[in-house]
């Protein structure tokens, strides 16, 4: 450990582990806080989009004479009329559809976007988006995902990720000659996002510059999508998102709300707000694509699995390659010597699927650890003995070692919290009244990613610091723990600092997906904070005033908002009085890591000039051991529940999780986060799908009357328990993500213990009471 190090680990650490209430709580508890569709800019228009009411054909004509006549309307966009964009260039990530909207007379889904009406007020627009009239030629529209099965695409790779169609071994003639084995179809529907804050743009122009107040994951991303399709600088253009109520996936990519706002604020030369309905989530900003999965089990005499093989359809449209890579938890999480994966992707007339908290594995995770189940109760052995006779001490599909992996013991907290030892073996065996009782339980994982990350942080002259980064707080407490890391780091009360986010005025940052802002960002607001500490040091010994004037950097320590003498503690000053001798308000230090400058270079885009910011190499140390390790978070979820097959209800009673995700940096937030996917689970298990009219492809969940997510009633008491072991390999702080791993495992857990109250085996999602009566 170098010098640097060694003194922030003399530091006395008391705000990182610590249950620190959220920064924004006040804010939003008391309507402060401002999200996207709140800005409101002087002399501000309004969009509402008009869509398409077939799912496949073509736009024949118009008529937008009554449209045109009805009050306040400026403007109207159609394909005949809307400015040509640049398309999306290749590498730049972000769109949620490979075309852009209002981009050509072809219906692909219903719901597609097709026009745009812009007025004076809202109530205007949307009146008079009412009013448009189109004629069609339509076609037939292609629904059927099953039918597709034998012709559907195999394509190698899925959505960024590794390979989606592997083999090892030879899992056909260990199949055949395995001493027991299982064979089941597993069924997940269409599935919708549908957070509380629907997405919405404010747009507005400033001569070639562009200012949008966007709901996103990630300002990042809009902003680089904005500035391929217009085609100016990256530096002209400019997203805001301080508050995001929820996203879930769907805000991870740009959807035509927020091009078509931008779009029409040029046209109509004064700010634009698009504000989307709730029905138009159910439609057009992406959902979950459904999957049919096949699942071979076999075992040898001694219930070691000797065979694998995980056959997944899914489906997307023309307008995107994403899918659900559902079999990428079976080739990693059991060794299993033959072993295949399958992904066939239909393509069918539905909107665009994307990204849905833990995309692939939420689907995946609920076939395999089912099938797990199913494979155990043949063998006539404990479910959590089979996993434990079949745990992976390495990566058994990449043959690295785990970064860390402390799963035995999740399963062995899980067993004490839920009671395990009342479970009995014969289903049907717990009664309590006329409810069938049951415990079900099932593997949690989810990957560790981290990106490279920037971070600001600001010392003022009256003691008080700022940290700050482009990433976005989607309500799962980043704010509150980077503003940790950065209050520990530099030794200064909770009090006196805050972070900031949500910006591209700020360090880049990654996208609050994919569970890696915290393994991202925390370290890099750590090591500008250093920095931080650093530049005062610096100028505490070049200023003849201050009382370590002339010493040598390395004598220098720093603790409880001071730098001192490492050999005489008395020796020292306040970081502010070092900061307020300058004259200036504050002293600024801003760190970047170089790979994502690399990264934005190669999508040809113009290199972004943001306030200077000294680049700083990832440590080699953990460029290394990207390589050497395979990073991974893990779990364990437990229920128990009760079935009341009269009326085919199912009712949680309790539920534990015990969870190896690294260390925890605020077990408040850590906590509230996995109840959330907990939540997010049941309502995946019990209620939640989006069916689709097979006449004419249009969701018919479009509201949440109709579409069903778990609420308070539907959740029981949930223990949540952290191992709080940090991942040595992964980052300084040891930290992962954990916004997606508390979903995996749910869906299954739940229909293994209604087996085991039972008898009866659901494979087909969600569980609902048609299908239990």
């Amino acid at each position: 450990m170098n010098d640097k190090h060694e003194r922030h680990e003399r530091q006395s650490m008391k705000q990182i582990g610590q249950p620190v209430d959220r920064q924004d709580g006040r804010l939003k508890v008391t309507g402060g806080a401002r999200f996207s569709a709140e800005f409101s800019l002087p002399h501000m228009a309004y969009g509402v989009p008009v869509q398409s009411t077939i799912a496949n054909g073509k736009i024949l004509s118009f008529d937008l004479n009554a449209a045109h006549k009805a009050a306040g309307v400026l403007t109207i966009l159609t394909y005949q009329n809307c400015p040509a964009l640049v398309p999306p260039a290749k590498g730049v990530n972000g769109p949620g559809e490979n075309q852009l909207p209002l981009a050509g007379d072809k219906i692909h889904y219903n719901g597609q976007y097709i026009a745009l009406v812009v007025a004076e007020t809202y109530e205007q627009a949307r009146h008079a988006a009412n009013l448009v009239q189109v004629t069609y030629a339509a076609e037939k529209p292609v629904l059927d995902m099953e039918a597709q099965r034998e012709t559907a695409e195999r394509p190698g790779k899925g959505s960024g990720r590794d390979d989606t169609q592997s083999l090892r071994g030879m899992p056909d003639s260990a199949y055949s000659d395995a001493a027991k084995k299982i064979e089941a179809k597993y069924e997940t529907p269409y599935e919708h996002h549908h957070p509380i804050e629907p997405h919405a743009t404010v747009a507005v122009w400033d001569g070639d510059k562009l200012t949008a107040y966007d709901a996103t994951q990630g300002v990042d991303t809009p902003q680089r999508v904005l500035a391929s399709a217009f085609g100016i600088p990256v530096d002209n253009v400019r997203i805001v998102c301080h508050f995001t109520g929820g996203g879930f996936g769907s805000k991870g990519s740009v959807w035509g709300n927020t091009l078509l706002a931008a779009i029409a604020a040029r046209e109509v030369k004064r700010p634009v707000k698009i504000a989307v309905l709730r029905q138009h989530m159910a439609s057009a900003a992406g959902h979950r694509g459904a999957t049919s999965q096949i699942l071979q089990l076999g075992t040898d005499s001694g219930g070691h699995l000797s065979a694998l093989r995980h056959d997944t359809l899914t489906n997307n449209n023309e307008l995107n390659d994403f899918f659900e890579h559902a079999g990428v938890t079976s080739q990693m999480l059991y060794p299993t010597p033959n072993f295949e994966m399958i992904h066939r992707v239909a393509k069918v007339n539905v909107s665009t699927p994307i990204y849905m908290r833990a995309p692939g594995e939420a689907p995946g995770n609920f076939a395999l650890e089912s099938a797990m189940d199913e494979m155990a109760h043949v063998l006539n052995m404990d479910p959590i003995a089979f996993r434990l006779l079949n745990y992976a001490d390495v990566d058994p599909q990449k043959g690295k070692p785990w970064s860390s992996k402390n799963l035995r013991e999740c399963y062995a907290r899980g067993m004490k919290m839920i009671g395990w030892e009342n479970r009995k073996m014969e289903p049907r065996s717990l009664q309590s009244g006329r409810y069938y009782i049951g415990y079900g339980m099932a593997t949690a994982t989810y990957p560790a990613h981290r990106s490279a990350s920037g971070a600001r942080v600001r010392l003022y002259a009256d003691g008080r610091a700022i940290g700050s980064a482009a990433g976005n707080d989607i309500g799962t407490g980043a704010y509150t723990v980077f503003r940790q890391v950065t209050a520990d780091t530099l030794g200064y009360p909770i009090e006196r600092v805050l972070f900031e986010l949500g910006d591209t005025n700020f360090p880049q940052a990654p996208v609050a997906g994919g569970s890696q802002l915290t393994a991202s960002v925390a370290p890099a607001a750590m090591e500008a904070a250093e920095m931080a500490l650093r530049a005062v040091a610096e100028l505490a010994i070049a200023d003849p005033k201050s009382p370590l004037s002339g010493r040598n950097i390395d004598e220098i320590a720093f603790a409880n908002g001071r730098a001192f003498l490492r050999s005489e503690p008395s020796r020292g000053e306040a970081l502010e009085a070092v900061v307020k001798r300058t004259g200036k308000p504050f002293i600024e230090v801003c760190c970047r890591a170089e790979t994502m400058n690399t990264a934005r270079d190669s999508q040809g885009l113009k290199q972004s000039q943001r306030p200077p910011c000294l680049p700083v190499a990832p440590k080699s140390e953990e460029d290394s051991d990207m390589d050497k390790y395979s990073f991974h978070s893990f779990g364990a979820q437990f229920c128990r529940l009760r079935v009341d097959e009269e009326l085919g209800v199912v009712r949680l009673l309790n539920w534990a999780v015990v969870m190896d995700v690294g260390k925890i940096l605020n077990p408040k937030t850590a906590r509230n986060q996995i109840m959330g996917g907990i939540g997010f689970g049941i309502g995946m298990a019990l209620s939640e799908e989006t069916p689709y009219d097979p006449n004419t492809g249009r969701p018919v969940a479009r509201n949440l009357a109709d579409y069903h997510i778990a609420c308070n009633a539907d959740v029981p008491d949930i223990q949540v328990k952290f191992l709080d072991i940090p991942d040595p390999h992964i980052n300084r702080l040891g930290v992962r993500g954990l916004g997606e791993i508390g979903i995996t495992g749910v869906p299954a857990a739940i229909a293994n213990g209604i087996f085991n109250a039972t008898g009866k085996r659901y494979r087909d999602l969600p569980i609902s009471p048609d299908k239990m009566v």
